[in-house]
């Protein structure tokens, strides 16, 4: 099985071409490719300034907008339920070679969530004087390195997921 990108741009009033959602996915394999990673999914939301302060006062209690925000299906934080799969509790019934699978179709274990507000790519590519193109992807990757547990509170772990994230972009012949 493969990555998958399962992407929505409802909220944007930004459109979103075929081009950059082909280049994400290879930014996508290119980085999970670099962390070994083989398999799931990975959901992408293009949203606006308002929506993403929304969220970013919600889940971080940050009353700005930001530009990227990333939720983990890898990791739980404290008080948070686990999640349970309807057929994990029949698998000890199940046929063997199952494995989760109902009429032959095969779910990819879902990574997590990142959400870009566009209007900050937008902005930042202009301020960066690059693509927005580039802006987008840079902000999927650092999304996508969070979503693995990669964080940059301190410099040591900023160097490490910064470097990571120019090494996919420049592989994906979108470097700074």
């Amino acid at each position: 099985m493969a990555l998958t990108l399962d992407w929505n741009n409802e909220q944007s009033e930004f459109e979103i071409g075929e081009h950059l959602i082909e280049k994400l996915t290879e930014l996508l394999n290119i980085a999970a490719e670099q962390e070994g990673v083989e398999a799931g999914e990975v959901a992408l939301t293009f949203v606006d300034d308002e929506t993403i302060r929304q969220l970013n006062r919600e889940y971080r209690g940050i009353d700005k907008p930001t530009d990227v925000l990333s939720f983990s299906m890898l990791e739980s934080g404290e008080g948070e339920i686990a999640i349970v799969y309807d057929d994990e509790e029949e698998s000890d019934a199940a046929p063997e070679g199952a494995d989760g699978e109902e009429d032959g179709a095969v779910y990819p274990e879902p990574l997590g969530d990142i959400v870009i507000s566009v209007q900050r790519a937008v902005a930042q590519a202009e301020e960066y004087g690059h693509s927005v193109e580039r802006e987008i992807g840079f902000l999927f990757v650092h999304g996508f390195l969070h979503l693995l547990g990669y964080d940059h509170g301190n410099e040591a772990e900023e160097n490490i997921m910064f470097n990571k994230q120019e090494e996919v972009l420049k592989k994906a012949g979108l470097p700074r």
